[in-house]
């Protein structure tokens, strides 16, 4: 399954009413449609300044990890329901031992997509062909930094050297197996300009996917300078740069063409709060959800989910409430 296709197919269909129609056909037909963003553990081995794992206070009630037991019954509870699973959502699932279980979980269930969202410094060639031969279709890598003084500014305690180490294995393992590397760098106005230089450090057949995004408050964080209007200008020369080094080694990007276009209402993303399931140690979907003694079905039928769905196919744009924090982006394939 290619995950992007969806998504811009999701983009192309502009008729929010039929997103909900179908949305509402799935779950009543018990099928996928759920993108669940699983943290096993609630912890990190780095302290990225954009991060609130820079905010001490919030750190300090950050804690839990999932036992083998819980792990299989949230298996169990939605993992049937799951067009994509996406381990580690704000937190650094590397650190969760059982990593390759889980993933091969993801894969007993049948769930067509299974990404892992990390930091990278902890990942061997070893570590990264374990949750391939388990299923793993992606890594999601996040940077905040291209050059290594940037890099190890930006994201504290972290290796330039092992994170280089980590795309060398990439570039190797995609011989041997089919997966997908995927780059989310989060820039600021002090790490942005660097990005026309980003093909000098990174090896374009080591990764598959870019994602361009801004620095958004998460927290507390120790870098909290969140204005980046000042990037107007050069924003749209560099972009450009970018999209063309990417078509030249066939890298999908994920950007928008101009800051304003950052700013603006993502239409595609009407249908976020009714496909998103975050789980966690601490959460599980929506308020309420009594997960250990519970079914997904018996749950939704409570809280009356099929009838939420059903009616706002009805509803108009304005009376639906957008995820205003759901930034819109081109999604160019080359």
């Amino acid at each position: 399954m290619n995950i992007y296709k969806l998504l811009q197919l999701n983009r192309k269909i502009k008729n929010h009413r039929i997103k909900f129609l179908g949305l509402y056909l799935l779950h009543i037909l018990n099928r996928r449609y759920l993108a669940v963003n699983l943290d096993p553990v609630l912890a990190c081995n780095l302290r990225c300044k954009m991060c609130y794992f820079t905010d001490e206070e919030y750190v300090k009630k950050l804690k839990g990890q999932f036992n083998e037991e819980e792990i299989d019954r949230v298996a169990k509870t939605i993992f049937n329901r799951a067009l994509k699973l996406q381990v580690g959502c704000g937190t650094e699932p590397t650190l969760y031992k059982k990593l390759p279980e889980l993933i091969a979980l993801g894969k007993k269930y049948n769930v067509p997509y299974i990404s892992l969202t990390t930091n990278a410094n902890l990942l061997t060639e070893e570590k990264i062909e374990a949750l391939l031969k388990a299923g793993l279709n992606e890594f999601t890598i996040s940077l905040h930094g291209v050059t290594k003084e940037s890099y190890e500014n930006f994201m504290g305690k972290a290796d330039y050297e092992k994170f280089h180490a980590a795309f060398n294995a990439f570039k190797k393992l995609k011989q041997f197996y089919n997966f997908k590397v995927r780059i989310n760098y989060t820039f600021n106005k002090d790490n942005f300009h660097e990005l026309e230089e980003f093909f000098n450090h990174f090896d374009g057949k080591s990764f598959d996917i870019l994602q361009i995004r801004p620095i958004q408050k998460i927290g507390n964080t120790e870098y909290n300078d969140f204005d980046i209007s000042s990037l107007e200008e050069d924003y749209t020369r560099i972009i450009k740069v970018i999209t063309a080094n990417c078509k030249t080694n066939n890298i999908t990007l994920l950007a928008p063409n101009s800051i304003s276009k950052l700013s603006n209402n993502n239409e595609a993303s009407f249908i976020f709060d009714y496909t998103f399931c975050y789980v966690s140690p601490t959460s599980f979907w929506k308020e309420g959800f009594n997960w250990k003694e519970e079914s997904f079905n018996e749950f939704s039928k409570k809280i009356g989910w099929s009838k939420l769905l059903f009616s706002n196919i009805f509803k108009s744009k304005k009376q639906l409430k957008t995820t205003s924090n759901k930034l819109n982006y081109e999604v160019e394939f080359n």
